[in-house]
C-alpha cells in the first residue's frame, strides 16, 4: 500500500504536531507532505524527505503562516496525491482538503474544527494583535467556513482525539467520528509515591487556561502553589496571586517531570479539547484536579485518578480541593491506569485495528 502522510503545516512543535510525528513513526515509508515546512521550528523527521506547496517559496512565510488562511485550501487542493492508496492527514484545518484518486482511502485525525473559523471571538482573544482587524478578518472567515464545509467532506473516516471533539465533528461537519485518545511518552515521567508539600498548575499563561481561578482559589486557602509555564497572562496572574504562590515559568523537561511526580496534586481549570497534562500527570502517579468538561472526561476517573469540579470559579475549585486532600490516593493504581490506556504502543495498536477494519487487506499488503 502506498502511503501519503500529510499534515497543515510544521511550523510549529504543538500537540498536533506531536501526533503527526507519532504518524511518521508508525508509516516509516510513507511519503510526507505539509503546506509549509521550518525544520528549524518543529518536529524531529530526521532525513525524511517533507513536500510542501507552493505557499513555501513565499518570504517569510512560515514566520507569518497565520496570515495565509485563504492561501491554505487552494495550496492542498493543487497537491497531487492520486496514486497514494492511503491518505492519512492530521488536521486542525486544512490538510483533509487532499484529493485523493477514486480507489484510495482518506483517514483525518482531527484534533479540533477550525477554532479560528468557528469560534472566532475567543479564538482572536489570544492573538490580540489581530482584533482591530475583526471586521475584514470575519468577512474573509465567512468565505472560509463555507469552504471547511465543503471539504469537510473529502475524508472517508474522521478519528477524533477525544469524545467532545468527535461531538463537534458530527455537529457541524455531520460526519461521523471514531476516538482514539492520544498517548503520553511514558518514558519521560517517573513514578513517586513520595509526595512533596506543593501543588501544580502546569500550564501556558493565556487566558483561556484559567490559570486565573487557580491562583485564586490557593491565594485564599494558602496552601502552596507551584504555576510553571509562560505566556502573556503571567504579570496579570502574579499581581493577583498572595506569596504562597510561586512562579517558576519555564522550567526544562526534566525538571517538569519533577514536579508532576512530586506534587501533592495537579490542577487544572481550563476547558480542553483533549489535555495531556492530567494524563501526564497520572503517569507519574498523581491525582488531578480539572474540571469536568471537555477531554478529562475521557481521561480521568473520579476517586481513582482524581477529581471534577463543575464550574470555572475559585469556589467550586475550593470544594473539590478540600474534598481531594482527604482523599486516600492509591498513586499506583493512578499510574496503572494511565500506562494501561495512554502510552505509545496503546495507541499504536488502536490505529492498527483502525487500518485492518478499514483497508481492504485482502487486496493490498501494508509495508512498513
Amino acid at each position: 500500500m502506498k502511503v501519503a502522510l500529510v499534515h497543515d503545516y510544521l511550523t510549529q512543535r504543538g500537540g498536533a504536531e506531536r501526533v503527526f510525528e507519532l504518524l511518521c513513526q508508525y508509516f516509516p515509508g510513507a511519503d510526507v507532505y505539509t503546506s509549509l515546512y521550518d525544520p528549524e521550528r518543529t518536529i524531529e523527521l530526521g532525513d525524511r524527505q517533507v513536500r510542501t506547496t507552493l505557499l513555501q517559496a513565499m518570504p517569510n512565510a512560515s514566520k507569518y503562516f497565520r496570515l495565509l488562511a485563504p492561501f491554505y485550501y487552494p495550496a492542498f487542493r493543487a497537491l497531487d496525491l492520486q496514486d497514494y492508496d492511503l491518505i492519512v492527514s492530521s488536521s486542525t484545518s486544512f490538510a483533509k482538503a487532499v484529493r485523493k484518486g477514486t480507489h484510495a482511502k482518506h483517514i483525518c485525525f482531527c484534533h479540533n474544527v477550525p477554532r479560528f473559523l468557528w469560534d472566532t471571538q475567543n479564538y482572536l482573544r489570544e492573538y490580540r494583535d489581530f482584533q482591530a482587524f475583526y471586521p475584514a478578518i470575519d468577512m474573509v472567515f465567512k468565505m472560509l467556513r463555507k469552504a471547511d464545509l465543503t471539504y469537510s467532506q473529502e475524508p472517508d473516516l474522521y478519528i477524533a482525539n477525544s469524545t467532545t471533539v468527535a461531538r463537534r465533528i458530527e455537529k457541524l461537519y455531520n460526519r461521523p467520528a471514531m476516538t482514539v485518545n492520544y498517548p503520553i511518552d511514558a518514558n519521560m515521567f517517573h513514578f513517586s509515591a513520595e509526595k512533596g508539600d506543593f501543588y501544580l498548575a502546569s500550564a501556558r499563561l493565556l487566558g483561556y487556561k484559567r490559570v486565573d481561578v487557580i491562583v485564586e482559589a490557593f491565594s485564599r486557602l494558602g496552601w502552596p502553589l507551584v504555576v510553571s509555564g509562560e505566556g502573556p497572562d503571567r504579570k496579570r496572574l502574579e499581581e493577583m496571586s498572595a506569596p504562597n504562590v510561586r512562579f517558576v515559568g519555564y522550567v526544562s523537561d526534566a525538571e517538569r517531570a519533577s514536579l508532576l511526580s512530586r506534587a501533592k496534586l495537579v490542577v487544572v481549570a481550563a476547558l480542553e479539547d483533549y489535555g495531556l497534562v492530567p494524563v501526564e500527570a497520572n503517569a507519574s502517579g498523581t491525582p488531578v484536579v480539572s474540571y469536568g468538561a471537555g477531554g478529562v472526561l475521557d481521561t480521568q476517573i473520579p476517586g481513582l485518578t482524581g477529581l471534577f469540579f463543575q464550574e470555572q470559579t475559585a469556589a467550586s475549585l475550593e470544594a473539590a480541593l478540600l474534598e481531594a486532600v482527604r482523599v486516600q490516593w492509591d498513586y499506583s493504581s493512578i499510574r496503572d491506569h494511565a500506562l494501561s490506556r495512554f502510552t505509545k504502543k496503546v495507541f499504536f495498536d488502536r490505529i492498527g485495528r483502525v487500518i485492518d477494519e478499514f483497508c481492504d487487506r485482502r487486496s493490498m499488503s501494508l509495508v512498513r
